[in-house]
C-alpha cells in the first residue's frame, strides 16, 4: 500500500470512492433511504475539490488503485474517512489514520474530533477515541445518527 497527499486530479476518483463506500460499504448499517440522503449526487459537487484541498488529505493506493482517503481540518476535525468496499479490512483505514494522527501531533494539535458513522465508531474506539455524544443530523430531509467523538493528543499532565 502506498500513501500520498491529495492532488487536484484526485477529486473525481475520491468522490467516486466516497459514493461506493456509502452505497455499498455501508449497506449493512444504513437503509437505502439513509444512504441516498448521505450521498445523493451522482455528479461530484462543485465544492468537493476545494473541500479536499482545504484539508490535510491523504490517499491510500493498493495496486495503483485508490483504496481510501482521510481528511483532517487544520483545527483537528477529522472530516472525511472512507475506504473502498473492496479494500475494507485490509488495513487501509489504519494506515491513513496513523498518518493523519502523526501529522496532528507534529502540528501540536491537542484534540481531534469527528462525527463518526455507525461503522466508523468502532474503528475510532479501537484507536483510543471517546464518544462525546450520539447525535441526529438531518441530511436531505432524512435523520441520520452519528457519534461526536474526540481524542486527546496532549499528555494528561498538559506538558
Amino acid at each position: 500500500m502506498r500513501l500520498r497527499r491529495y492532488r487536484p486530479a484526485d477529486a473525481a476518483p475520491a468522490y467516486a470512492l466516497f459514493r461506493r463506500a456509502v452505497h455499498k460499504g455501508a449497506a449493512a448499517a444504513y437503509s437505502a433511504e439513509e444512504r441516498r440522503a448521505w450521498a445523493p449526487d451522482r455528479e461530484m459537487p462543485a465544492d468537493w475539490p476545494a473541500r479536499l484541498g482545504a484539508h490535510i488529505t491523504w490517499l491510500a493506493f493498493h495496486r495503483h488503485r485508490l483504496a481510501g482517503f482521510m481528511t483532517l481540518a487544520r483545527d483537528g476535525h477529522l472530516d472525511l474517512a472512507y475506504v473502498a468496499p473492496e479494500a475494507m479490512g485490509r488495513g487501509v483505514a489504519d494506515a491513513l489514520y496513523a498518518r493523519l494522527e502523526a501529522e496532528a501531533r507534529a502540528r501540536g494539535l491537542p484534540v481531534l474530533d469527528t462525527a463518526a458513522s455507525h461503522l466508523a465508531r468502532s474503528f475510532f474506539l479501537r484507536h483510543g477515541w471517546q464518544v462525546a455524544a450520539r447525535q441526529s443530523v438531518i441530511r436531505n430531509g432524512v435523520a441520520l445518527t452519528n457519534f461526536r467523538m474526540e481524542k486527546c493528543l496532549a499528555p494528561p499532565d498538559g506538558g
